[in-house]
């Protein structure tokens, strides 16, 4: 390993090598559109089956933010899900949160890791080969690629991405070790063929919400994309 370069340990590798195949994210403002308080929301998603979350809140005040992930994690821990937070290390690490998942604009993975852990996951998301080539490189637990089919969710300011470089983007993240996880645009009717593609899991956020029954869509999704996985060595 050259010199500088950070260091993954086994220890946080194998805190996601189980990346259940949907990973349903509570976004705050969406939630709001749609007429759910966060905690009722993330309940909804567990009751259909949800095992792996991110509290997503881009506009909610520090305080009533830590407030929220500390919920759902007691939450999530009496039904076996892992809970990570979107982009604030500092509250994953405080609210006890499974880990957190960063963008290329917040604090680099190797800070990160210093936050919350070696234990703890910590995804990242890229939008372009060059981004995906450093990201094996620093000490995550997965990559994240997107937006794969477009979104009007995030802004990211990136264009789609599609599934062959979801194809590529995997194949490149599995070289190291690392799951590949993709978001953007994605639905029910399209979730298999992301993994078909060689992501270990699909991020959700809109099609979650927009049949008025979360509860029943976490559980369709989940149903589905079961029937999808590969067979686990």
């Amino acid at each position: 390993m050259a010199a500088g370069s950070p260091k993954r340990c086994d220890e946080q590798l194998n805190s996601i090598t189980d990346i259940p195949s949907l990973n349903a994210i509570v976004d705050v403002d969406v939630a709001a559109r749609h007429g759910w308080t966060p905690l009722d929301l993330a309940r909804a998603f567990i009751d259909g089956g949800a095992t792996f979350l991110q509290l997503r809140a881009k506009n909610m005040a520090a305080d009533a933010f830590f407030a929220t992930a500390e919920a759902l994690v007691e939450l999530a821990r009496g039904h076996r899900a892992r809970v990570i937070v979107n982009d604030r290390a500092d509250i994953a690490r405080l609210a006890r949160a499974d880990g957190v998942h960063i963008g290329q604009e917040d604090l680099p993975p190797a800070a990160v890791r210093s936050i919350v852990g070696g234990a703890a996951i910590v995804g990242l998301s890229t939008h372009t080969v060059e981004q995906v080539d450093r990201a094996i490189l620093e000490p995550v637990s997965y990559v994240a690629i997107g937006p794969v089919f477009g979104t009007t969710t995030k802004v990211t300011g990136a264009d789609r991405v599609g599934l062959a470089m979801v194809r590529d983007a995997a194949a490149r993240a599995a070289a190291k070790g690392l799951p590949l996880v993709a978001i953007g645009g994605i639905t029910l009717d399209n979730a298999a063929s992301v993994l078909a593609a060689g992501a270990a899991s699909v991020a959700v956020i809109s099609d979650l919400l927009g049949t008025g029954d979360p509860e029943a869509r976490v559980r369709d999704f989940v149903r589905r994309l079961s029937r999808s996985e590969p067979p686990r060595v």
